[in-house]
């Protein structure tokens, strides 16, 4: 079902506000928004595609493919999900969300790049020093890191949340489960203590001043630190990470209405046991608030660490599967295929290729296509009557 409004249907409105600046954003963030609000319109230019059976006509425009824009991270997920099915492990994966406090939240406005790399490699360390603890594994173990920015009000909320394999690979390549049947990866309290202590650190190597400033306020209170039950199987964590992956700080979904300067939207209110209310901004606080979770350029918010980086891929985690799975095969997931709709069918007859005829850019559709299309769309309505 097609979402009534839109993020660049506020764009749209308020776009004059935003050329002339009257909202606060950088030419990165400017630049985002104008791609999101042309989004698959004549401004991208488009296509002309004809079915070699049926004649049917169809014009398409050409989407922005951000990774900021509600209408592009379809297809973006489904093709990213389909590559990872191949990287899974025959063991139990759990779930952990490492959350910033919110006193950090001014220096995510003027750097952003800072807070969130340390975040990443913070979170990473933890699970590392973990992981090597003989005590609960001993040895290297692996990371699928996700970065989200934002809570359900799309207030600043950095989070991350990391898919982590209970195995480690020893010094000697062997592989290790853990030595614990815990439901959750290892003792929350404790990662949050030394989660907490190595931020900081990096924190104060990085950006000695402005940590000096936050110190108090970033000891204040215990750190957060979630750890999930594990996944039921390999289904679940490519279930799980189908909604997580490419998800944005708003879906088009979520917005009601946009009227009079003012947008209302859907939200869940976790404080209230995740209640469903609704909210109102108007369209510049609202801009306002979704450009503070645009990413900063060229940063990577999927990561993968230790026996789930690129270099182990490349032969060293088949031969952990192999091994794990006592098979020669690499290990997939059965019967999870992603619903990507098949490139070029005809949405007319469904049945055979469409067959580009015509490539445009923002004038439009050359005049002759457009009477060819005018005339089919007449044909069609009088056999439909």
């Amino acid at each position: 079902m097609q979402p009534q409004r839109e993020v660049a249907d506020v764009l749209n409105q308020s776009w004059d506000s935003i050329e002339n600046k009257d909202i606060k954003l950088n030419s990165w963030q400017i630049r985002t928004l104008r791609a999101i609000k042309d989004c698959r319109t004549s401004a991208l230019g488009g296509h002309i595609d004809s079915c070699t059976s049926c004649g049917h006509l169809q014009l398409s425009y050409n989407s922005c493919r951000n990774r900021h824009c509600p209408k592009c991270q379809g297809h973006k997920k489904e093709e990213w999900i389909k590559a990872r099915q191949a990287d899974l492990l025959p063991a139990k994966y759990f779930h952990v969300v490492f959350t910033l406090p919110e006193c950090i939240n001014t220096l995510v406005l003027s750097q952003p790049k800072v807070v969130y790399k340390l975040l990443f490699k913070a979170a990473w360390a933890t699970v590392q020093e973990f992981g090597a603890d003989p005590k609960w594994l001993g040895g290297k173990m692996g990371m699928v890191s996700i970065l989200h920015t934002w809570g359900q009000n799309l207030s600043l909320h950095p989070h991350l949340h990391c898919i982590v394999p209970g195995v480690g690979i020893d010094e000697k390549g062997y592989y290790k489960r853990l030595k614990t049947e815990s439901k959750i990866l290892f003792p929350v309290r404790a990662m949050s203590k030394v989660f907490r202590g190595k931020y900081c650190h990096l924190l104060k190597e990085q950006v000695p001043d402005e940590y000096r400033k936050l110190q108090a306020a970033l000891y204040k209170h215990d750190w957060v630190v979630y750890a999930k039950q594990p996944f039921g199987g390999p289904e679940q964590v490519i279930e799980y990470l189908g909604r997580y992956t490419h998800k944005i700080a708003i879906s088009n979904h979520r917005i009601k209405e946009v009227k009079d300067g003012k947008v209302l939207f859907n939200y869940k209110d976790y404080k209230a046991e995740g209640k469903g209310k609704q909210m109102s901004l108007s369209n510049h606080e609202f801009i306002r608030r979704f450009s503070q979770h645009i990413l900063p350029k060229a940063f990577v918010r999927i990561r993968h660490y230790g026996i789930l980086s690129s270099t182990w891929k490349r032969g060293k985690l088949q031969e952990v599967q192999r091994k794990m799975t006592h098979n020669s095969t690499r290990t997939t997931v059965q019967g999870i295929t992603p619903k990507i709709t098949q490139k070029g069918q005809c949405w007319c007859c469904k049945k055979h290729t469409l067959e580009m005829v015509c490539v445009f850019d923002k004038r439009g559709p050359p005049h002759e296509w457009i009477d060819k299309i005018t005339r089919y769309r007449n044909r069609k309505q009088k056999t439909m009557k």
